[in-house]
């Protein structure tokens, strides 16, 4: 494996361990020797995780590997050409268990014994659960207001629970005042391993859809590893010779209540500015300065995508609408995507028979 700066595009080739940001203070991207080289497709078919793609993903030994069985999520056709990649079903009910289970399993092979990072809600439930099954201390830095749901299910796993601030950047904050020296960082792309267990996403939808792809992806964008994972699995699977033809369009979709990649986009900017006073039920989505801002934007113009916000004002209803269409139980993150979709159709941006990749990213946690 090879590491790239996602800014100053400097290559590291054998880095200090633990891996964190490129120098520079940039989010750093995996490579492999194996890129760009056709070869027949290499799936694990009996393996029902997203280890079925361990071909693809970092050489790790068996014995490091911590997995809860996360992946393999079902994609649900429904009518009119829409698919819903069903998230919901992952071992702590989100797909952050994608990016943890990669991301503990190479902090474990590390050998890191603390983590820390601040959540906005699943992320520190995730990375408490992955961390218990590992052996490694977790301490999840999260904002008071989140809800005594959050706090429960990531508490049950035995991780030491911070609270701090109205959002994550409060609890971000908070996490760097109070770091000792050996917790290591897995914030949102602070190491380059969560976007590889996220990448799973798109050589899931390309399997699921007998190695083709659909024409739209929209997907809810708070921190960004899975936008930016999956385009960078389409990309792998390209050089592979795994799929052809075109690449599907990405849709970034945010709440108005903090919608900093799409002012960031709809303003030509190459990177985004910090969201003040930022507000959604979409609690995964509160993430008013993300780190990779830069890196999506990048990847929305590679693929000719595009950014949208949901009006908050009607974020609950649209969420409802989306769990009667679909019939799961699903945060109000798909709300947003709903909505996104909705408005989106209305103008013409998604044609009549295209095909559509909506996004149930968790579970409603009541």
């Amino acid at each position: 494996m090879i590491y790239v700066c996602t800014a100053c595009k400097k290559r590291l080739d054998n880095p200090t361990k633990p891996l964190g940001l490129c120098p520079c203070g940039k989010p750093l991207s995996v490579h492999y020797d194996w890129e760009g080289i056709e070869e027949d497709i290499d799936v694990k078919i009996d393996d029902h995780s997203l280890w079925r793609y361990k071909r693809v993903l970092p050489n790790v030994e068996k014995e490091d590997i911590v997995s809860l069985g996360e992946g393999w999520s079902p994609l649900i056709p429904m009518a009119h050409h829409i698919f819903i990649k069903d998230e919901t079903v992952n071992p702590t009910g989100s797909f952050k268990d994608r990016g943890m289970a990669m991301a503990v399993t190479m902090a474990k092979a590390q050998g890191v014994e603390s983590i820390c990072l601040p959540s906005a809600g699943n992320a520190g439930v995730s990375a408490a659960a992955y961390c218990q099954k590992a052996g490694i201390d977790c301490h999840v830095f999260l904002p008071e207001t989140i809800p005594d749901s959050f706090k429960k299910a990531t508490d049950q796993y035995g991780a030491n629970i911070i609270l701090e601030g109205q959002t994550i950047s409060h609890a971000a904050h908070k996490m760097l005042e109070s770091k000792e020296e050996n917790w290591f960082d897995i914030s949102t792309l602070k190491e380059p391993f969560r976007v590889e267990g996220k990448k799973t996403l798109g050589y899931e939808i390309a399997e699921q859809m007998n190695w083709e792809l659909p024409d739209v992806i929209i997907y809810p964008t708070g921190g960004g590893t899975g936008l930016i994972g999956m385009w960078k699995a389409f990309q792998e699977m390209k050089g592979l010779g795994w799929i052809s033809g075109p690449l599907p369009r990405m849709v970034a979709a945010q709440s108005d209540g903090c919608a900093p990649v799409v002012k960031a986009f709809q303003g030509l900017e190459k990177s985004t500015e910090f969201w003040d006073k930022s507000n959604t039920i979409a609690l995964g989505l509160n993430v008013p300065g993300p780190l990779g801002g830069n890196w999506m934007l990048h990847v929305l113009s590679e693929c000719n995508g595009i950014a949208v916000s949901a009006k908050e004002s009607d974020l609950e209803k649209a969420t409802e609408d989306f769990k009667k269409m679909s019939n799961i139980h699903a945060s109000p993150e798909a709300g947003v995507v709903w909505s996104a979709y909705q408005s989106l159709k209305n103008r013409g941006w998604i044609g009549l028979n295209e095909k559509v990749v909506l996004f149930a990213t968790g579970v409603e946690r009541c």
